[in-house]
């Protein structure tokens, strides 16, 4: 029984051991034994070594950051001309292409007007058979005021032939109307450009059908261009009128100040975006098309440690700087956030007033 009892014994306590091992071992990670002074959680210390002949310093701070983020959007002009033929015909030819600049007058696209001529006769031919009816009703009509002057007609006959009289009438001034309307489309089988600019879109080609209303080809003018961009509805509150902003354009290696100038009042329903557009300075190489980013703060202003990203020591997933104390430098551990240009924001490990190795402890 003694024996019996001796194994039970040991039986649980090597369990015990190692839970009282691992237990120790993760105070000791912890810092709350077998170390000195507590470290902040996230940062480690390493034995401290001189600070390096010409070493650059920097003693850090809170600073202001603009939380800056960059929405996509495309270059359009303010100007633009959908070039559609007034009356549905087929499209004999286009003689301009997608880029190509134009000037005022210049014929775009010809329609066949063999269709229109046949719309224009056969509207000729209604016009000249209502002013035939619209002859006799007015004939009828004096006959039958006289009639009914002599007492030889009763005025309900007499002002249903007036009635008859009047409508026909009407349907002469109609017909007229769309004989005239006919003959002005017949007039424009040619498509001009009504302004200088360039051809953005060609949506046809010569044999389709071209319907009235329906654009041949988009028209723009290369000045007065804007950036259009759909931002969540969210930000584009904090967007006004007037305001100067700053767009980048990667076609130019450039950034441009620009206005805006128009934000539509709609939401998109599906995005929950609305359209901004910011008006662009006259820029060489500038044209629609070309992609576009807009700078914008969405979030409110607030402070943060800000460092030299060269500043920063990597060692795998590990980020650390080199600490200047007492003319002795340390190694810490470090957790860093966003990136503003060449400045990295530290979100825990240092404090206000701390100084830090910019050049990673290497002299010049």
């Amino acid at each position: 029984m003694t024996d019996h009892n001796s194994a039970t014994k040991r039986k649980w306590l090597i369990p015990a051991a190692a839970i009282i091992g691992l237990i120790l071992v993760i105070l000791y990670a912890l810092g709350l034994i077998g170390a000195g002074d507590k470290v902040e959680p996230g940062t480690q210390e390493i034995a401290a070594r001189p600070v390096p002949p010409n070493a650059r310093t920097l003693t850090v701070g809170q600073s202001k950051t603009d939380d800056v983020q960059f929405w996509p959007g495309t270059i359009r002009s303010r100007t633009v001309a959908k070039i559609a033929p007034k009356y549905t015909a087929r499209i004999i030819g286009i003689e301009v292409n997608a880029g190509d600049s134009v000037k005022k007058g210049q014929v775009l696209a010809r329609l066949d007007e063999r269709e229109a001529t046949a719309s224009l006769n056969e509207a000729q031919a209604r016009l000249a058979a209502a002013r035939a009816q619209a002859a006799q009703a007015v004939a009828d009509e004096k006959r039958t005021r006289v009639l009914y002057e002599k007492q030889a007609a009763t005025r309900e006959n007499y002002d249903a032939v007036i009635a008859r009289s009047r409508a026909a009438q009407a349907n002469v001034k109609q017909a007229a109307n769309a004989v005239e309307q006919l003959r002005i489309s017949l007039g424009e089988n040619n498509l001009r450009a009504p302004f200088d600019g360039i051809i953005s879109q060609r949506l046809k080609e010569p044999g389709d059908m071209g319907l009235a209303g329906e654009p041949i080809v988009i028209l723009q003018k290369p000045e007065d261009l804007r950036l259009e961009v759909a931002i969540p509805n969210f930000c584009a509150g904090r967007i006004r009128t007037g305001m100067e902003v700053d767009v980048r354009i990667d076609a130019l290696d450039k950034i441009l100040k620009a206005k805006i100038d128009e934000i539509t009042p709609q939401i998109d329903i599906e995005t929950r975006t609305q359209l901004v557009k910011a008006a662009l300075p006259k820029t060489e190489g500038l044209q629609p098309g070309l992609l576009g980013w807009l700078l914008l703060n969405c979030t409110e202003e607030h402070h943060a440690i800000l460092i030299p990203a060269s500043a920063v020591l990597h060692y795998g997933q590990l980020e650390a700087v080199t600490i200047v104390k007492d003319n002795h430098i340390y190694t810490r551990h470090i957790r860093t956030g966003k990136q503003y240009g060449d400045q990295i924001e530290v979100l825990s490990g240092l404090r206000d007033g701390e100084t830090i190795l910019i050049n990673n402890g290497s002299p010049e």
